[in-house]
Order: structure tokens, then C-alpha cells, then sequence
């Protein structure tokens, strides 16, 4: 396995910059934002795909310094209500794809989206319970109407252009465990995966451990965040884990993202990290930071500290005692 970043990280740097940090960080891979929410201060799909010189020098700008490109990134909402909002995450979909092919990049990162309800708005909606009966017809709905018509097409653009879609299961959106992930994967067709990042999944009571075993044993693990949330078990009790307090609030918050280490500890990330190679994951592990307790650098350094004890470098030897 590598260790990565997300490099949204460094979004204030240029990029040759920011992969010196990265370098002396001890990274090996980076994940570069394409548009939409992570933007794309390292990555301007537009001025790439006029320049092949462009997309030369960003290649040869990772490659030497000893680092790969993991994935492309661009998390939006193409199936938004408004139309706008929709159309601008579709072209960035859309242009990624044909960037990735072009840098040889086999992985784009995104979010399933969430569409709004029948009646019309512009606002999504998130369902997240059955009844009353509304909502399970807008769930319907959303999913027949809008999820799996879209992403149906978009997978058969990704394989026809050699590329995997790794969608991030996160609350907000429709796809947010890995119930909704394999539903998708089911209904639109193998090129639909997942990035799997664990801190979504922590403060929704998902082991993280069995979504390894059940997505990796479906062929459905393309790319792996490296993120942590601490759960307060206090604050759970009092309100429950759904929590639309600022991310600052930590005190009254019942989760929040964590440095690798300070959430769920050392011994969950050993365990998802064997789990990762027992069902044939021997990617990337990609840091993404988004600890208010840490800086920048401290965390990432933290992080890349404990990855370097737990990842595994060599294939598994001979078992000489089975």
C-alpha cells in the first residue's frame, strides 16, 4: 500500500509546492480535486485539456518526486434540483473523464448526489427515515427517477473511457453505507465502486470493518480515504448522531473529524488496514485532514507517522505452518 493526500490540503500552494511538502511529508501518492466542492487549485480540468504540455508537466511534476497520481476528485451533486447547479457538476464530471483518460488515471472520486422531491424546488432532499409515507415516496422516486437513470448512463461513459467511479458514501446524499452503495453498483453495472472513507461511516455506528469485507468482497473497492472521527459518546446519549451543529462546535458536537489516532484509535485502523489486504486491496491509503484540534501540518505529520507503522510494504510470505 502508499500513503496519499487529498491535496486540497495544500489548496493555498501552488502545486510544485505543494508536492515538496508532500514529499518531505513522506506521501507517495496524491489525489488531486478536478471541481466542484474541493475545487480545483491543483488540477483546472479546462486549462489541461487544451495543453498536452500542461498535462505533461503535472505528470512529471509528481513522478519526480517518487509519487503517483491515486485519483481525480470532483465531488459535486449532478442530479441537484436546479438546473444550474446540475449542469455545472455534470460538465466537471464530465471533463474529469476525459482528463483521467488522458493522465492515464484510472480512479475518479465523487459523491452520488441527492435530488430534490417530486413537487420541484431547489433544494435536495435527503430522506432518512420511512414514514409517514411521504418520504419512502419520495425515496422511490428519487432513485427510479433521477439516481439510477443517471448514474446507469455515466457508468457506461466511465467504462467505455477506461475509467472507475468511486463514490464516497456520505450522509447528505444518496449513497451514504454501503446498503446504498451495492444497491447502486447492482443497478448501473461494475464500473460504480466505492471511495471508501471510514469517517463517514464511524458516527453512523458502521463497523468498518464488515463494510470492508462486504465491498471488497463484492469488487466494489477502488480507493480508500484515510480519515478519523472521534464519536462523543456524551453528546450521542444526549442527541443522537445525526448533528447539524458547526464543525467548530466540537464541544457540543457528538462527532467529529479527527486526526488518524485520536478518534477511533489505533487498533480499528490495524484491523481495517488487514481487512483492506485480505479482501486484495494493495492501493492507496489517501489522507484527507479536516481536524479543527490539528494544523495542517501536525496532523498530516501524525497521520503519515501512524500509516508508516501499520501499512504492509511486502506480499505475505509462504505459510510454511498451514
Amino acid at each position: 500500500m502508499k500513503i496519499g493526500l487529498f491535496s486540497v490540503l495544500y489548496q493555498a500552494l501552488p502545486l510544485e509546492e505543494a508536492l515538496d511538502k508532500m514529499k518531505d511529508s513522506g506521501i507517495e501518492a496524491v489525489e488531486l480535486g478536478t471541481g466542484g466542492y474541493p475545487g480545483n487549485h491543483h488540477c483546472n480540468a479546462d486549462e489541461l485539456l487544451r495543453s498536452a504540455a500542461r498535462r505533461n508537466a503535472l505528470l512529471e511534476a509528481v513522478k519526480s518526486r517518487g509519487m503517483i497520481v491515486s485519483a481525480l476528485s470532483v465531488h459535486g451533486n449532478p442530479i441537484h434540483p436546479d438546473p444550474e447547479f446540475a449542469a455545472g457538476s455534470h460538465g466537471a464530471w464530465r471533463k474529469t473523464v476525459r482528463l483521467a483518460r488522458q493522465l492515464g488515471v484510472e480512479v475518479i472520486n465523487v459523491l452520488s448526489g441527492c435530488p430534490g422531491a417530486p413537487s420541484g424546488g431547489k433544494h435536495p432532499n435527503w430522506v432518512t427515515c420511512s414514514w409517514p409515507p411521504d418520504y419512502a415516496e419520495i425515496l422511490e422516486w428519487q432513485w427510479a427517477k433521477k439516481v439510477i437513470p443517471y448514474w446507469k448512463k455515466e457508468a457506461r461513459h466511465a467504462r467505455d473511457n477506461g475509467v472507475k467511479i468511486a463514490i464516497e458514501m456520505h450522509p447528505g446524499f444518496v449513497v451514504y453505507n454501503p446498503e446504498t452503495l451495492l444497491r447502486l453498483r447492482e443497478a448501473c453495472g461494475e464500473a460504480i465502486g466505492c471511495n471508501f472513507d471510514p469517517s463517514h461511516l464511524f458516527w453512523q455506528g458502521i463497523d468498518p470493518v464488515q463494510a470492508i469485507k462486504d465491498l471488497g468482497s463484492a469488487g466494489a473497492m477502488f480507493h480508500v480515504h484515510a480519515k478519523d472521527t472521534y464519536v462523543d459518546a456524551a453528546n450521542v446519549q444526549r442527541n443522537g448522531v445525526l448533528d447539524t451543529k458547526h464543525y467548530g462546535d466540537v464541544i457540543n458536537r457528538s462527532w467529529t473529524f479527527r486526526s488518524l489516532g485520536y478518534g477511533q484509535g489505533e487498533k480499528v485502523w490495524r484491523d481495517m488496514i488487514s481487512t483492506l489486504r485480505v479482501v486484495g486491496y494493495d492501493y492507496v491509503l489517501s489522507i484527507e485532514h479536516e481536524d479543527p484540534l490539528a494544523s495542517t501540518e501536525e496532523g498530516l505529520a501524525k497521520a503519515v507517522a501512524l500509516l508508516q507503522q501499520l501499512i504492509f510494504k511486502e506480499k505475505p510470505g509462504e505459510m510454511f505452518w498451514a
